[in-house]
């Protein structure tokens, strides 16, 4: 029969003592299996006739939130009070709170870990502030009647959502000649315990022998029970990683079921050896003519690039070591030929053909030159260029559609003659040369008279050809004649004209001189002689 203690006073009958006997005579009767131990009213006995409650219920809540519990058991009209404790496997259940339905008061058991954490409300629902893994228990609501003790147990499942996962001491770089640290991927401060996954542009990485090794590590805070979790990834990188973007994800449960966060990619820039060398010309010309400044580029396409060279040049006996570029200033056709460029250490090598295009130009005679009437002079235009090269040939800025030949000089053969040559596709170069050909003569004069239509007056023409240019003058048998008429000098020719009266009968002298001769002639007008052209 279970004991009632600390029940001095039973002179009263509805005391919490008398109720406690009477519970206990009624436990003895009937025979229950339930056995009753008393205690004072504080410490009511854990389990006087228990009555489970319907199925078990489980409270899902978040780390730092307050955790209800209410009591699901349907409260009784003769209800005596209401207890709170927890249990936890192998060792004895703990009371925590306990409310009176008779006095309505609340009394909250000595328990350090939920000082001042908890409430227990009217309708028995308890409420634990600031939810922590600890708080992961069964608890149990009890309520107390006269003749039974009815439980009801509720699962408290705690959660903590991770931190979102970062990848911390990243590589500076990777090599794809060698496996190294990648990083590590944390996440901190949850609960349950998650994992981690990594990623390579968002295809879930497996471990690969001598490529892919992923060591995990799981980190307990003792004060709070949170978890870190660290996954290291060692990688061998590939050229194809390049831009590649690698991310890692905590997976975890929460109060409404798994959930995923995902860390913010990081790129990493992949070191790898020089498999090719390059050699290549940098000008913004598609050719190279003499006078022109160009530089060569070597190149490796490993990463990071090699940044010294070894540059063979024609005609140099050793190589010259330097920087990527190398540069050729006023180059001649002489620097024609096959550059090279190699690693320093001469492994990988490549070359190229340049062609430095020139272009000359002789024109024989050429300036100026002075040859007389009637003369021949031989002209020749040659050129020597790197490729196909076309003449042309201009006269006082005319083009000629013939090479110029005198075999017999004329006035009309005098004037700049340009022979140019252009290379062609290549740009800018062009060459030209020019004769200036001054053709002389002595005057040469013939005379001529013809009257007007109307019968009024005479013209008396002086024709005159020579070079320079003669001077003419009239005179008749009355002296000089000053009023003259002039035609335009072209080609060396120009005509000197006079007028007399037709009634008049005169013998007129035209006299032309230039620097070479003076030359004179006379012709009679009379009234009678025909006209004569």
């Amino acid at each position: 029969m279970g004991q009632v203690t600390n029940c001095r006073d039973t002179a009263l009958v509805f005391s919490p003592c008398f109720f406690l006997m009477r519970i206990s005579i009624h436990i003895q009767l009937l025979g229950h299996i339930c056995k009753a131990d008393g205690r004072d009213l504080y410490h009511f006995p854990a389990t006087l006739f228990h009555c489970k409650g319907h199925g078990l219920h489980t409270v899902n809540t978040v780390y730092g939130d307050t955790i209800i519990l209410p009591c699901h058991l349907e409260i009784p009209n003769d209800l005596m009070f209401g207890k709170w404790k927890y249990e936890i496997a192998n060792k004895p259940s703990e009371f925590i709170a306990f409310r009176s339905a008779t006095k309505k008061n609340v009394q909250y058991d000595d328990v350090p870990e939920y000082k001042d954490r908890i409430n227990l409300s009217e309708n028995y629902t308890l409420s634990i502030n600031n939810a922590r893994i600890s708080d992961e228990k069964k608890f149990v609501c009890m309520l107390v009647t006269e003749e039974n003790v009815f439980e009801q147990p509720t699962i408290v499942k705690v959660f903590k959502q991770p931190s979102q996962p970062e990848i911390v001491s990243r590589a500076e770089f990777l090599e794809t000649e060698q496996i190294k640290m990648l990083g590590q991927c944390v996440a901190k401060d949850g609960y349950p315990q998650g994992s981690l996954i990594w990623f390579k542009n968002g295809v879930v990485m497996q471990p690969v022998d001598g490529t892919v090794i992923i060591y995990e590590q799981t980190n307990v805070d003792k004060a709070s029970g949170l978890y870190t979790l660290v996954s290291s990834l060692e990688y061998k990188a590939t050229k194809d990683d390049t831009d590649v973007q690698f991310t890692c994800t905590v997976t975890y449960f929460g109060p409404t079921g798994q959930e995923t966060i995902r860390s913010e990619p990081v790129v990493f820039d992949i070191h790898y050896p020089t498999e090719r060398v390059k050699i290549e010309v940098i000008s913004q010309k598609n050719t190279i003519k003499e006078g022109d400044n160009i530089t060569l580029k070597c190149s490796g396409n490993g990463n990071p690039p090699p940044q010294e060279f070894l540059f063979y040049i024609p005609g140099e006996p050793e190589p010259v070591r330097t920087s990527s570029l190398y540069a050729l200033i006023d180059v001649r056709r002489n620097a024609s030929g096959e550059y090279r460029c190699s690693l320093i250490d001469e492994s990988l090598m490549d070359s190229i053909i340049i062609t430095v295009h020139y272009l000359d130009l002789s024109l024989i005679p050429n300036g100026e030159v002075v040859k007389q009437i009637g003369e021949a002079l031989p002209v020749s235009c040659t050129i020597s260029s790197s490729r196909n090269a076309t003449i042309s040939w201009l006269k006082d800025n005319a083009r000629l559609r013939s090479i110029p030949s005198f075999s017999s000089l004329q006035y009309q053969d005098a004037g700049n003659y340009i022979c140019e040559t252009t290379l062609q596709e290549v740009e800018g170069l062009k060459k030209r040369q020019i004769l200036t050909l001054i053709v002389q003569g002595k005057p040469q004069i013939k005379m001529s008279k013809r009257t007007s239509t109307d019968g009024s007056y005479k013209t008396v023409a002086c024709h005159v050809e020579g070079f320079p240019k003669p001077a003419v003058q009239w005179t008749s048998t009355g002296g000089v004649i000053n009023k003259t008429e002039e035609t335009k000098y072209i080609n060396g020719k120009f005509t000197s004209k006079v007028r007399i009266a037709p009634e008049e009968n005169v013998t007129l002298t035209c006299i032309a001189e230039n620097q070479l001769e003076r030359t004179v002639n006379s012709l009679n007008v009379s009234a009678s002689q025909p006209q004569s052209m």
